[in-house]
């Protein structure tokens, strides 16, 4: 799990949305990555310029150790994040290819020259110092977007967006599913009307981590005890 911000932080307390994964057998590690705030000035420093390296190096290194201890399946991870904690997981699949095997992203980012020129005016100029000045540095902008790196990603996804989102338009959704769809690997993309950047509705929240839920089950071959709605899963290959 990769938290947004991306300068936030993930907090050891209790988390419904996490319980919701533990209390069915699915273990959780909560990165916080390099630049995460709470930890001293020089440590959120470290994404400065790197984000979109630093932030997707820490969570593939968490969940290979916990692999190495035995703690974690290297056959079945997942990744999920939501906002710039949905871009680490595009970003992991896509520069990253064959640590995950499913990837879930919540009104994530997939191409950053699109949110430099697109986002509302609050965050306008936030990615000068997580990636660098707008466009002096179009070519670092193109290189860390996952949108043109999708023939390197080998992994199922699934992407969650609310239709209102100013911050991350829903095009940047509509993006990564049609490319993904396109290159014909298992996708699956649920848009949210009257959501925004982060889901209010108990509604939106219950059906998209249902969804999540079966879409795993599918991918990773389990049958969640959960009587769950199903979700349409692109290119999902039939037995």
């Amino acid at each position: 799990l990769s938290h947004g911000g991306p300068t936030s932080q993930a907090t050891p307390t209790f988390n419904p949305a996490i319980q919701f994964w533990t209390s069915r057998g699915i273990s959780v590690v909560d990165v916080n990555y390099g630049g995460s705030s709470g930890y001293g000035r020089d440590y959120r420093r470290r994404l400065n310029g790197n984000w979109g390296i630093v932030d997707i190096d820490d969570c593939v290194n968490a969940a290979k150790y916990l692999v190495a201890q035995g703690l974690a399946d290297g056959d079945r991870l997942a990744i999920r994040g939501g906002s710039a904690g949905g871009y680490t997981t595009l970003g992991a699949l896509a520069f990253r290819p064959g640590v995950f095997k499913a990837g879930a992203s919540y009104y994530g980012v997939g191409d950053l020259e699109v949110l430099a020129r697109d986002t509302h005016k609050f965050e306008s100029r936030y990615l000068d110092s997580l990636v660098g000045p707008y466009p002096a540095e179009k070519a670092l902008y193109a290189s860390r977007s996952p949108i043109n790196s999708v023939d390197k990603i080998a992994s199922a996804l699934i992407l969650f967006q609310g239709l209102d989102d100013k911050v991350v338009p829903p095009n940047q959704s509509q993006m990564m599913f049609d490319a993904v769809k396109a290159k014909g690997l298992p996708v699956a993309y649920l848009p949210f009307p009257g959501e925004g950047h982060g889901f209010r509705a108990a509604a939106a929240i219950k059906r998209s981590l249902e969804a999540e839920l079966y879409f795993y089950g599918q991918v990773l071959g389990f049958k969640p005890a959960d009587a769950l709605e199903a979700v349409a899963i692109e290119n999902l290959p039939v037995d």
